[in-house]
């Protein structure tokens, strides 16, 4: 039997065919952001990943990049595979359990890789040699990962447009234990097309078909801001409900301060969520009161966004005693609980609970009866809210 492209990834050993991409050709500040966010959840993903997946099964991690591009750009600088194997090269852990897979549908971009990769210093000390395919992501995508147990994966999707990119798709490489996804969304070029009814089966899959009708119905005639908001809003939803329980859009606006397109990260685990937070708010162009943007704009221009995301930091005592009033959690609790799907990072919960708890506004215990030092705030501390 001919050789699967999907080798090296699958749990067991039953394969199928798949994928495309038109590589963005110049590098701006924009695509430097991309990359370096992609990298170092890659790096802090496969660190948390690696050990476990070496005590329950074979050992092996898989990077996956449908739209992987040739590699460098114009100017020579290298792109989110040749950066991400940087990273792997440099880490003995990595080194040893990662399956790279890259695809690209542009025979040219696909070739380019593959020498660019085989020039890389070190390259040969990986365990498994990089794969590098030239297919066009579609439907027998989609099947093989809705219906193959894949090995701990994190998968990074960067189409040009929306073609390849559905709901189902992103469900099959988040499905299993220790798999994340992120991917990019072209706000722009999705825009034109949810009213396009040239593309709807594309926008159907991106949506799912009933949600897709319904946003049809919602944009039209609605002002620019609101259509942006409602446009990632549904997405989220949809995400959400196919079982992507933790969502984090990070937008990047062009230099006049327009929204141009979207980072998606995708998850079932927290721990994920609460990482890739980290690293997007790191990223962020512009913050209020401490409080990032989850944005990149090289004018550092504000925009409306999601509601949520909107609220600052004065805002977050009174969420804090209207949503837990009569309740004692543990701080740590308190935060996986509360921050999904706000802006808020682990120090700001803490910074507020201790001035809430200066005004005695709340009590902090700690559980094991320890000594507290001064204006220290463990995970395990209970706080009490009245």
């Amino acid at each position: 039997m001919e050789q699967s492209i999907y080798y090296g990834v699958q749990q067991d050993s039953n394969l199928g065919a798949f994928m495309s991409k038109k590589f963005f050709e110049e590098r701006g500040d924009q695509s430097i952001v991309k990359a370096r966010i992609v990298q170092k959840y890659f790096v802090a993903w496969a660190n948390i990943v690696v050990g476990s997946a070496k005590r329950w099964g074979e050992g092996k991690i898989a990077y996956i990049d449908l739209y992987a591009g040739p590699g460098r750009y114009k100017d020579g600088s290298a792109s989110t595979p040749l950066m991400v194997l940087e990273k792997a090269i440099e880490n003995e852990r990595i080194r040893d359990a990662l399956v790279a897979l890259f695809n690209d549908v542009d025979e040219n971009n696909s070739s380019t890789l593959k020498q660019e990769i085989a020039k890389l210093p070190g390259i040969k000390t990986l365990k498994y040699q990089p794969v590098v395919n030239c297919n066009e992501v579609g439907k027998d995508a989609e099947e093989y990962f809705s219906e193959t147990q894949i090995i701990p994966a994190f998968t990074f999707f960067d189409p040009f447009g929306y073609k390849g990119l559905s709901l189902r798709l992103v469900n099959g490489v988040i499905k299993d234990w220790g798999c994340d996804c992120v991917f990019f969304f072209n706000y722009n070029r999705i825009n034109a097309g949810i009213s396009n009814a040239s593309v709807k089966p594309h926008m159907d899959a991106l949506f799912g078909e009933e949600r897709a009708d319904q946003l049809r119905i919602k944009v039209n005639g609605a002002r620019p801001a609101h259509r942006q908001e409602m446009v990632l809003e549904e997405l989220s939803n949809a995400l959400i409900e196919m079982g992507g329980k933790f969502v984090l859009p990070f937008r990047f606006k062009n230099p006049e301060g327009r929204l141009t397109h979207h980072l998606v990260f995708v998850s079932k685990n927290f721990k994920g969520y609460e990482v890739m937070k980290e690293i997007m708010a790191k990223e962020s162009s512009t913050e209020d009161q401490g409080v990032a943007s989850f944005s990149y704009s090289p004018a550092d221009e504000t925009m409306p966004f999601l509601f949520e995301f909107q609220r600052p930091l004065d805002d977050l005592a009174d969420l804090l005693l209207h949503d837990f009033a009569g309740r004692t959690v543990s701080l740590r609790d308190v935060y996986c609980e509360h921050s999904v799907g706000r802006p808020f990072l682990s120090r700001h919960y803490k910074d507020v609970l201790g001035k809430l708890e200066s005004a005695e506004k709340v009590s902090v215990v700690d559980p094991e009866g320890k000594k507290r030092r001064q204006n220290s705030f463990a995970d395990r501390l209970l706080v009490i809210f009245p």
